[in-house]
């Protein structure tokens, strides 16, 4: 299954690049970075020597699709429910901001759909077994 906006919740977060867009902490909005580590309860975001690891529960998180792995529902900027809540400077696509021509789908992700082992979430990607 490709990693899409809609798909994204049951894919590995490990290695895109994300930040807090809201957060029940004020102190955790706007943090952001490659996530480097998922837990049940937290994501671990880098950026250069620090890392922070937040709890998915209270926290909105924003990640960042490179566009060579969205499809076309990225390309229209819907998301069926993921990337609507984007504020409109970041909805939809754009070019990266580390200065390359790549567009970027972003969508955002309330933590609490997170809230699950990284490997069960995963292993639940498949189209369901019975009708």
């Amino acid at each position: 299954m490709a990693l899409t906006p809609e798909t994204l919740t049951r894919h590995e977060l490990n290695g895109l690049h994300a930040r807090v867009v809201e957060s029940t902490n004020p102190d955790a909005v706007g943090i952001g970075g490659r996530v480097v580590s998922e837990t049940m309860r937290t994501l671990s975001l880098a950026e250069g020597d620090r890392v922070w690891q937040l709890p998915k529960r209270g926290a909105t998180f924003e990640f960042a699709l490179p566009r060579e792995r969205t499809d076309e529902a990225a390309d229209a900027g819907k998301a069926s429910g993921t990337a609507t809540e984007l504020p409109s400077e970041t909805a939809g696509l754009r070019a990266s901001q580390s200065g390359g021509c790549e567009a970027v789908a972003y969508v955002t992700v309330d933590g609490a759909r997170l809230l699950s082992r990284p490997e069960l979430r995963t292993e639940k990607a498949g189209e369901p077994t019975w009708r």
